[in-house]
């Protein structure tokens, strides 16, 4: 969605706050005190109330949201600007963005939005052919150890190891690129931190889990170094 478009979607924060209700609402609300599906709405204090315990649940209660006092526009634009671009943004430039006087609220604001869009980002599987390699991630200040008591190249204390697998697709001819002559069309990507190294088991066990039941699977080399 264009920002244009985003904007006159939610102009304010009433119109946030119904859309917000209109999804819990299609979900189905469950009180987590009898189970029960069937509340009356409370619209004075904003929350459903269990037509058989009569437990009050709030908008937020049971999401992403929940225990957050900040404004639902808040949470609207910080998974716009998230999700609109293939490039990264920091949890500063979204305060700026925000006008918002303290940082914590919205660390802790995109910490939990970028835990969830990893939980769904695991529900899908890879298929045709995935190319798998290793990579790393350079890390900083993982050990107290000074830099030449640190372990040189490949198993490096200062590199977290990542299994990365990439869904591809052959392609026509004529929709080959001309300038790379790739006669293959990339679809999804996977990367899965390996702790305890590049071990076999360890290896098998997150490829078992990512792969649906019969991937044409194929080794590049050379290892990635992510950034």
């Amino acid at each position: 969605m264009a920002i244009l478009d985003f904007l006159n979607r939610y102009p304010d924060e009433a119109s946030c706050k119904e859309e917000f209700k209109k999804y819990r609402l299609s979900e189905g609300v469950r009180c987590k005190k009898c189970g029960h599906t069937e509340h009356y709405w409370k619209k004075k204090r904003e929350e459903w109330e269990c037509k058989r315990c009569s437990h009050r649940t709030t908008m937020k209660s049971g999401s992403v949201m929940e225990n957050s006092k900040l404004p639902y526009r808040y949470w609207f634009i910080a998974m716009h600007l998230l999700t609109c671009t293939k490039k990264s943004i920091s949890e500063k430039e979204i305060q700026r963005e925000l006008g918002h006087k303290r940082y914590q609220p919205v660390w802790e604001m995109l910490h939990k939005l970028r835990s969830v869009m990893g939980l769904r980002d695991d529900e899908y599987q890879l298929s045709n052919e995935v190319e798998l390699n290793d990579g790393f991630f350079e890390t900083v200040s993982i050990t107290s150890k000074k830099a030449w008591q640190l372990k040189r190249g490949r198993g490096s204390q200062r590199q977290t190891t990542v299994l990365v697998m990439a869904e591809s697709q052959e392609v026509d001819e004529g929709l080959v690129s001309k300038q790379y002559k790739h006669n293959k069309s990339f679809k999804f990507l996977k990367m899965k931190v390996i702790n305890g190294g590049f071990k076999q088991e360890l290896f098998t066990s997150q490829v078992e889990k990512t792969l649906k039941k019969t991937p044409r699977l194929s080794l590049t080399d050379p290892p990635v170094m992510l950034v």
